[in-house]
């Protein structure tokens, strides 16, 4: 990440813990979802957490550079 200017990079704050990877052709974050949903349930239920994920951050748009939730809960 320090590799790169700030305004290329859109990370989702609070989640550095969930950061699993990065696309290197579209520099977009590649963030765990099971690792997302854990951090928020610091915060709230497990079922509050699940639909603010699915609400605030998976539907969210943010253009080009919205991050990528990776599936690995399976």
């Amino acid at each position: 990440m320090e590799s790169f200017p700030e305004d290329e990079i859109l990370k989702a704050d609070g989640f550095d813990d969930a950061l699993i990877a990065i696309d290197w052709n579209t520099l977009r974050l590649i963030y765990s979802v099971k690792k997302c949903v854990k951090i928020l349930e610091e915060h709230m239920s497990e079922e509050e957490a699940l639909e603010f994920f699915e609400f605030n951050l998976r539907q969210a748009w943010f253009g080009d550079k919205t991050p990528i939730w990776c599936e690995d809960d399976f």
